[in-house]
């Protein structure tokens, strides 16, 4: 990352974290801390005691724990929470929790709870901090939600990258589908719609310009777009 680039000296400027700060040094995450928790259960920090979030997580065990951070979903996944409304009140907060978890953990995630009615400021503000603290931002505009993507890295803690992929979708019908909607204003249903009135895409390509405007939900407009595209060159 080159220093003398200005954005990065905005950044750094702005920001209450200062760039040669030894407690934010890239050094490599070093172990989390030992705690007396057991591993196969989320981790939770006393100071978390009493946090609605914590309602929302059903489907994994968890338990508290001497921790640093608030919230430990793997052996090198942890979270802090932070709600925007006790930012604004205490701005010093996350500095001090940020200075106490240091390097530890690979993935470190900022769980920001947006529950104020122009949040947009504060939200740049700790976009700066988590780039150098090297922090993931994750919002969560309720604390369902808050508690729902904690328990989500859990869930997820040793599953592979496909595990979490959407798959792609195999069937022609599908396919089909795909490649009208690719045409703009196509939507959905109204490819749905031309695959049931002209049967296969086929039919949709040999269909007039006014039999494709017959279509339902289609009209003129879709059907001079469509009709033109599909008699296009596709390869120049």
């Amino acid at each position: 990352m080159d220093p003398n680039n200005p954005d990065l000296q905005e950044i750094t400027k702005n920001s209450k974290i200062p760039k040669s700060d030894p407690n934010f040094q890239k050094s490599g995450p070093s172990k989390p801390q030992n705690s007396t928790g057991n591993l196969h259960s989320l981790l939770v920090s006393p100071k978390q005691r009493g946090n609605p979030i914590l309602k929302s997580i059903l489907r994994v065990t968890w338990e508290y724990a001497d921790i640093v951070p608030d919230y430990q979903m793997g052996i090198q996944i942890c979270a802090l929470f932070l709600s925007l409304k006790y930012h604004n009140l205490n701005p010093d907060y996350i500095h001090e929790r940020l200075k106490s978890l240091k390097d530890m953990y690979r993935l470190r995630v900022l769980l920001v709870q947006v529950d104020l009615k122009d949040p947009h400021h504060v939200l740049k503000n700790l976009t700066r901090i988590c780039i150098l603290a090297n922090m993931t931002l994750i919002l969560a505009w309720t604390p369902e939600e808050a508690g729902k993507i904690i328990e989500t890295y859990k869930i997820y803690e040793n599953k592979p990258a496909d595990g979490v992929m959407g798959k792609a979708e195999s069937s022609p019908y599908l396919k089909v589908i795909q490649a009208l909607t690719a045409i703009k204003p196509i939507n959905k249903t109204d490819a749905m719609n031309l695959l049931i009135k002209f049967k296969t895409l086929e039919g949709i390509i040999k269909a007039t310009e006014f039999q494709l405007s017959e279509c339902p939900g289609l009209g003129p407009r879709k059907a001079k777009k469509l009709y033109t595209v599909l008699r296009e060159n596709f390869c120049k």
